[in-house]
């Protein structure tokens, strides 16, 4: 029987509920919350099953050692002292990202290069040829965290960040990450119940991680590599029965999914982008403006979007967010639209009183989602029906 071990999954800020329930739902042991990460147990082949089914993980680290400090000099010999040759041969590049939580340094760049010199030395001593580093696509990345006295060593599963999927080749001025679109998807309910619209869908990405859910696609089974496959025990044979068990469990989506938006490059962006996902048979894409729209059907709609909130694209906020407000309250009875904002100010020119708002991060800009709830009729009416 395959032998569990402990890992990490990082993710983003206000996504650490949901990745937890991921891998729960996964078969993850022992899953714990942390600070934008969980952890968990699990073997090899949920190592590799995690990478490519998470929606919301940024990375799958495998911690390898942990050890305490109380000087700088301490960090150089504690490395060394690692078995690097169980991980990495001469004829592998590698590379060290540091995090930094320590008062004994202040420079993540200096631990990253201190413990890049403790491994090269150790391969020039025993061997007399070393490693070397690559910064662009490392063979093997090490992760180092620091939290105070404490250091924790990992190997990154994952190589390149997760939420490079492997379909966004191409995108809109201000694209939004992957990672945080599944999971605001997530957060909003979205699990492929209803009909689907993103009125200004700019490359596309919410669309595509929408049908990826309701459809139960993995997440990343577009990418070409991960981190894991340069491993010195990669087990391919295990990676391709998981591979096609994941692809067993892909189920079939029986409602309409529609994008729009107004721009032309827009749509021929998020055209291309859905067709590298394989996922044209079931989104729709039209070259409309929303505020001169409406509902198709008179069944639950979610809508969902990320509007510009001028960061990188000007809009007047104001005439903007309220004419947004105006078309869901006269075209978008029995609705539940979700809006990803940036612009904390801008929802209260909406004139709908967001039945929920939640606290997120796209890059260091702090965002939230909100939802308006359209009734079907007038609230009142919903809860007393005749």
């Amino acid at each position: 029987m395959a032998e569990n071990f402990k890992m990490i999954a990082k993710t983003l800020y206000g996504m650490e509920a949901v990745l937890s329930e991921e891998l729960r739902k996964l078969g993850a042991r022992d899953v714990r919350e942390g600070v934008r990460c969980a952890f968990f147990e699990g073997d090899t082949g949920f190592m590799y099953k995690a990478n490519l089914s998470l929606r919301t993980a940024l990375r799958i680290l495998k911690p390898i050692q942990t050890f305490e400090i109380r000087r700088q000099e301490e960090l150089y010999s504690r490395i060394q002292a690692i078995r690097w040759d169980l991980y990495l041969d001469p004829s592998m590049t590698f590379v060290v990202d540091t995090v930094l939580h320590s008062e004994h340094f202040s420079n993540s760049l200096f631990v990253s290069q201190k413990a890049k010199d403790a491994i090269v030395d150790q391969f020039r001593d025993r061997l007399g040829e070393r490693p070397t580093v690559s910064v662009s696509d490392p063979d093997l990345r090490i992760h180092l965290h620091l939290q105070g006295n404490t250091v924790h060593v990992s190997l990154d599963s994952s190589g390149s960040s997760l939420h490079r999927r492997g379909y966004r080749l191409d995108t809109n001025i201000a694209p939004i990450n992957e990672v945080l679109a599944a999971g605001s998807l997530l957060l909003s309910g979205w699990r492929g119940q209803s009909d689907f619209l993103d009125p200004m869908c700019g490359s596309g990405t919410f669309l595509i991680e929408a049908a990826m859910i309701a459809c139960n696609i993995p997440a990343n089974i577009n990418r070409d590599h991960f981190g894991f496959q340069n491993w010195k025990d990669y087990d391919s044979d295990l990676f391709k029965t998981i591979h096609e068990a994941s692809l067993g469990r892909i189920r079939e989506f029986h409602y309409s999914m529609l994008g729009y938006d107004k721009a032309p490059s827009a749509i021929r962006k998020a055209t291309e982008n859905i067709n590298n996902a394989n996922l044209s048979e079931y989104i729709v894409l039209e070259q409309k403006d929303f505020f001169k729209s409406e509902k198709k059907a008179a069944g639950p709609l979610h809508l969902i979007c990320n509007p510009p909130y001028g960061e990188r694209l000007s809009v007047d906020m104001e005439s903007f967010y309220k004419e947004f407000g105006n078309t869901l309250k006269q075209h978008y009875t029995n609705t539940r639209a979700w809006m990803f904002t940036g612009n904390l100010q801008a929802l209260k020119f909406v004139g709908l009183r967001p039945s929920r708002k939640i606290k997120l991060f796209n890059g260091s800009i702090e965002c939230r989602l909100a939802l308006f709830e359209i009734y079907q009729g007038s609230k009142k009416a919903k809860y007393n029906p005749k």
